[in-house]
């Protein structure tokens, strides 16, 4: 077993849009003057929402990701892995600034989704196919 170093190159990266997406979020918050939630204001509401799905689905993807490397996935694997979870993070808050029914809304929001779930039941299906349940 070795250290997953593929997986934490991208997901070095991916701190550092994690941090552009908090940072947006707190500029927001202080233009709206709403310290809380995001008082009434949509643009506020869509860069919480993108901050939260960043939080929802990377962790575990990226953890996944990890123990797959850990486990001896081939390496080109695991750059198509994470770097598709950077590209449906990348995307993903394109299409939630786009406006609703737009080209970029669908490709950047529906684009987003589709490859996040993608990735998630693909780690999902292939650690559990790697699992050795008996220690």
């Amino acid at each position: 077993m070795h250290m997953p170093s593929i997986t934490a190159g991208y997901l070095a990266i991916l701190a550092l849009l994690y941090a552009a997406l908090a940072l947006q979020v707190i500029r927001l918050r202080r233009n709206s003057l709403a310290p809380f939630s995001d008082g009434g204001n949509i643009a506020l509401r869509n860069a919480i929402r993108v901050h939260a799905n960043f939080m929802e689905y990377v962790p575990i993807i990226t953890l996944m990701v990890a123990f797959l490397e850990m486990a001896g996935a081939p390496p080109a694997r695991v750059h198509i892995l994470m770097g598709a979870l950077l590209l449906s993070r990348l995307i993903h808050p394109l299409g939630m600034y786009a406006a609703p029914g737009s080209l970029r809304f669908s490709i950047g929001r529906a684009g987003g989704i589709f490859i996040t779930i993608g990735l998630l039941i693909t780690c999902a299906v292939t650690t559990l196919s790697r699992t050795n349940w008996d220690g």
